[in-house]
């Protein structure tokens, strides 16, 4: 099966004057069709960049980032958007909802972009708002929402037209324990039954149990081992590595 992403010997270097810093060291990276991956490390070792190379909005300096088979490196200034629209959608921490329009309108503003427009765009934002279980809410504005729900809102909004992939930075930060709970049951789910490749940037110990896989990154690049992102067996390799006090993994544990 092709990778929804692949990402092989991916640098990124910033040029400041005479300076050159170098943020991303030959990393190679798969998000496969199906699977949540939990991308963890402190803050500076390289995740944002990764994630934002990953979809399309950051060039990578060298490497190749193949999405759907297709080779971002070869498109044009004009191809990489349609690429992003088709194929990626995006959830961030601060839900990114516009305030002044309800629900429905936000997630049919996405549609929009992806040139899904009147009575199809209105039912297939219905549709999605099922999808999150948020049906209710379709002629409700932001402020009337829970941040849970908002979150919700904003997978819902991503889910528009389908993408290949969702990345996620860091999607329960902002969340109660329970709300981040539902909101990575939902994206797991999404994942499984619907063949997506998701990616969750988090430092949120209450996530672990919801990610096929966990990539640690250190200075740039991918440490080893990867990790599995359940059981006690898992939880001990990620405290091993750095990745989580034993505090952490303790409750993380207690609450799987």
């Amino acid at each position: 099966m092709q990778a929804a992403i692949s990402v092989r010997d991916v640098t990124k270097v910033y040029v400041e004057g005479a300076n050159k810093i170098q943020v991303l060291h030959g990393v190679d990276f798969d998000v496969e069709q199906g699977e949540v991956v939990l991308l963890m490390g402190p803050s500076g070792s390289g995740k944002t960049t990764l994630l934002s190379i990953m979809g399309c909005i950051l060039r990578a300096t060298s490497g190749s980032v193949q999405i759907a088979g297709q080779e971002v490196a070869k498109l044009s200034e004009r191809e990489l958007p349609e690429i992003r629209l088709q194929h990626i959608g995006f959830v961030f921490q601060g839900f990114n909802l516009f305030p002044t329009l309800t629900v429905g309108e936000n997630i049919e503003l996405a549609l929009d972009l992806k040139r899904i427009r009147g009575e199809r765009a209105k039912q297939e934002a219905r549709k999605l708002l099922d999808q999150v279980e948020l049906a209710a809410k379709y002629d409700s504005f932001p402020a009337d929402l829970s941040g849970g729900q908002k979150q919700r809102v904003a997978i819902a909004r991503a889910l528009a037209g389908s993408p290949r992939v969702i990345l996620a930075d860091e999607p329960t930060a902002a969340l109660d324990s329970q709300s981040g709970r539902n909101v990575m049951e939902m994206m797991r789910d999404l994942a499984r039954k619907h063949g997506r490749g998701v990616v969750v940037v988090t430092h949120d110990s209450r996530v672990l149990e919801f990610g096929d896989r966990i990539v640690h990154m250190e200075d740039g690049r991918i440490a080893e081992p990867e990790t599995e992102a359940s059981g006690r067996k898992g939880m001990a390799e990620v405290v091993s590595m750095g990745l989580l006090s034993t505090n952490s993994a303790e409750h993380a544990l207690r609450i799987c």
